[in-house]
């Protein structure tokens, strides 16, 4: 098990309520084209990090067992994702690709995408995102969508999820990104259109209403997951979420933090590799601090982070964004929160 601490500087500004900014288009393009063009503060001072035993070519289909050393798709999943010190070296590594593959296609088009992902997941930078996912060809996804979406522009967004269109309903990230958009409506619309027969489908629209404050329609989203037969489209794993999601949700209608006695709370639940552990810490009425003490989670991104910084912002467990690309990683820690602060909660008599 891992302890995951938050550094203070990082706390400090994560904390602050993220710029809810509206722009223009030309003002979105504007920033896409300025940050693609120029490199992060930190770039210059990152060495460029990574094992020489990798194979440059980068071949579509490696084949042979998993190997981290030898493989750059394996190596960016397993020892840059997992581990954010490296973060930054990702980077500087993906940079350095582009260098190598001026002449490649298809090598320089995925170095291009796997730019895009890192900017987006691991670093929160969603103008070089958008500026390589770009660059990389595509054009009409989800993820650039939630680009736009994030740098201020909610027509750019929708004109991408419009052409997605049905298809999109196959993907929970688009009904996510739809109910954070504000569009309940059309994202309980296409988590039903599934069908009640898929699991994934009912979860979506449960965290939807989730988000939007609607906790009695979320409870019957998330019943509907647990009565969904077997079937080819079921995930068993929803209906472990589901079942961890009700039973923090339950809790949410009793929670009142500022009746939270003094003290320092522990709780867990589900993640996506297995339970994840968090603090609170309350006093005076208030959360002070929140963070993830153990987990076991692998591809967390920034959630481990983002999902506590925000508890403590809002002061409840009520309504808290997940972080993109990590929703069951910042689905657990915000379930946990509120187990643990229910621990402190006046018992009724």
């Amino acid at each position: 098990m891992r302890s995951f601490l938050i550094p203070l500087a990082l706390l400090l500004l994560a904390q602050q309520p993220p710029a809810k900014k509206t722009r223009t288009k030309q003002e979105v393009e504007d920033l896409i084209t300025k940050a693609g063009k120029t490199p992060p503060d930190w770039f210059a001072a990152t060495k460029l990090n990574y094992p020489k035993t990798l194979d440059l070519s980068w071949p579509q289909n490696p084949g042979g067992p998993w190997d981290q050393s030898k493989n750059i798709g394996q190596f960016i999943w397993s020892t840059i994702n997992e581990n954010p010190a490296r973060w930054q070296e990702g980077v500087r590594f993906l940079h350095y690709l582009l260098t190598l593959y001026k002449d490649k296609e298809d090598q320089l088009k995925r170095t291009m995408a796997a730019l895009g992902r890192m900017y987006h997941d691991l670093h929160e930078d969603w103008a070089r995102a958008a500026f390589w996912w770009r660059k990389a060809g595509d054009t009409d996804t989800d993820d650039l969508a939630d680009c736009y979406w994030k740098l201020g522009s909610k027509e750019m967004a929708v004109e991408i999820l419009d052409k997605i269109g049905s298809d999109g309903t196959r993907n929970a990230t688009v009904i996510k990104l739809w109910s954070d958009m504000g569009e309940f409506d059309k994202a309980i619309k296409l988590a039903e259109d599934r069908g009640a027969d898929d699991s994934a489908g009912m979860l979506a629209a449960g965290d939807a209403c989730r988000f939007a404050g609607k906790f009695d329609q979320a409870v019957t989203y998330y019943e509907k997951v647990l009565a969904v037969k077997a079937n080819d489209r079921d995930n068993p794993r929803n209906k472990d979420r589901a079942k961890a999601n009700l039973e923090a949700i339950r809790l949410f209608d009793t929670l009142d933090v500022k009746k939270v006695a003094p003290g320092k709370y522990t709780a867990a639940s589900l993640g996506y590799e297995k339970m994840i552990t968090v603090e609170v810490v309350v006093a005076g009425g208030k959360i002070t601090s929140c963070k993830v003490t153990q987990h076991q989670e692998k591809q967390f991104y920034s959630s481990l982070t983002d999902t506590p910084a925000r508890i403590i912002a809002k002061q409840t467990v009520k309504g808290i964004e997940a972080t993109s690309g990590a929703t069951i990683t910042s689905e657990a820690i915000i379930n946990a929160s509120a187990k643990a602060l229910s621990q402190g909660m006046p018992r009724k008599k």
